[in-house]
């Protein structure tokens, strides 16, 4: 049984593997023998900044599924709240079993409870299978993302 929670600090190093555990995160995460300290840095600054969280699924202590959910007023849509979902990650073992559309589901009550009247995501054009996984959930692809790395 899995259960959703909210990280805490020492879920952090479970985190970053399960960023890292394909293709693109591999390229993007920073797994070495000493833990960098940016993600720390990262995770108290969201921490501290209201509408933020990290949620993980938590099985027997060790942590096997995480995504972040933002909540952010906004003036568009007529003043609706909207919550962004972000690094959605399910441990390869459990795949194909439920547990992501469950931890979805579990942020997505989050959100409706923080009044949000929208839910939006971004999936890399490369992940296909995310792509239809969204899609059985009912998002739908009306926009096109843009990013910019400011680095």
């Amino acid at each position: 049984m899995i259960e959703f929670r909210e990280a805490r600090r020492a879920d952090l190093p479970a985190i970053v593997r399960l960023l890292a555990d394909d293709p693109l995160g591999a390229g993007r995460e920073a797994m070495c023998d000493k833990f960098p300290d940016t993600y720390a840095r990262a995770f108290d600054a969201l921490k501290a900044q209201k509408g933020n969280e990290v949620i993980v699924g938590d099985q027997s202590g060790e942590v096997l599924a995480c995504l972040q959910l933002t909540i952010v007023p906004g003036l568009s849509r007529n003043g609706a709240t909207r919550a962004f979902i972000e690094g959605v990650r399910v441990a390869k073992s459990l795949r194909g079993q439920g547990v992501g559309e469950a931890l979805v589901k579990h942020a997505l009550e989050r959100a409706r409870a923080a009044g949000c009247r929208l839910a939006q995501l971004t999936s890399d054009k490369s992940r296909v299978d995310a792509h239809r996984f969204y899609e059985r959930l009912g998002f739908k692809a009306t926009s096109i993302g843009m990013k910019l790395d400011l680095e």
